[in-house]
């Protein structure tokens, strides 16, 4: 299960719109935050905490923020 959500951010990360691309405020963007989290703590808390972490994305807010 782990490795199919992984597989799923890094199809988004080569597909993602390139309107999104560079802009990300934090340090791992959000899409690397998923893979680190769900790789730590598993698919379910892992891909919570990402989730929480795309609605927490948003701008002037950012810096560095690890799972």
């Amino acid at each position: 299960m782990k490795k199919r959500m992984i597989s799923m951010v890094r199809w988004y990360q080569k597909h993602k719109p390139r309107a999104t691309i560079g802009v990300c405020r934090y340090k791992p963007t959000c899409s690397e935050y998923m893979i680190l989290a769900i790789e730590k703590y598993g698919c379910i808390k892992g891909g919570w905490k990402g989730i929480k972490r795309i609605f927490r994305c948003r701008p002037p807010y950012g810096g560095i923020d690890y799972p």
